[in-house]
């Protein structure tokens, strides 16, 4: 299946709007709506994953990084759809043994993330997922704890990016390649 204007723009039709959340001049891109369409949730992980095919070498990946909590859900797809590790990334203080973690800018607040300390082996060739790339700081977090474990961030890949947020560049200075689906 090649990716074809027509699926962008019905993935596009199936996300909703939200002005002024979680506050004012924050434009929410809410994939709920997305998720509950049983085409658009499918078509959504097959472009993912055809992207993926396009640009990385999968034989290489060990693991997927999945982001807390949408992320989770393309994470998980992904990695059973190619049959790789799965490690979550979550908030503080969710994950009960011991972890590594690391605090850093949103565009509006400061977040802390998180994974075990076994979570990533030594050698561990990774791509980090989640729903939205912005800033980039949840990806970059990630990306830390991921490297301070011992792993290689080969790629991230994200169904949404906010191309004016400038997180695209931010990870590709870090020698990351970037996927995404739907650009705004």
């Amino acid at each position: 299946m090649k990716m074809q204007e027509k699926d962008i723009a019905f993935l596009d039709s199936l996300i909703r709007r939200v002005p002024d959340f979680p506050k004012k001049g924050i434009l929410f891109y809410d994939i709920s709506t997305l998720l509950k369409d049983a085409k658009g949730f499918s078509l959504a992980i097959d472009l993912i994953a055809e992207k993926l095919v396009e640009n990385i070498n999968l034989d290489k990946i060990t693991k997927f990084l999945s982001i807390e909590s949408r992320g989770f859900i393309f994470g998980a797809a992904l990695a059973y759809r190619f049959k790789k590790g799965l490690v979550i990334v979550r908030k503080e203080g969710k994950l009960p043994a011991e972890t590594i973690s690391y605090s850093y800018g949103l565009e509006y607040g400061v977040a802390t993330v998180e994974m075990h300390v076994d979570a990533i082996e030594n050698g561990d060739i990774l791509v980090i997922v989640d729903d939205l790339l912005a800033t980039g700081g949840t990806a970059l977090a990630t990306l830390k704890l991921a490297e301070d474990l011992g792993g290689q961030v080969l790629a991230c890949a994200f169904l949404i990016e906010l191309e004016k947020l400038g997180g695209r560049k931010k990870l590709e200075e870090k020698g990351v390649k970037i996927i995404s689906v739907l650009k705004y």
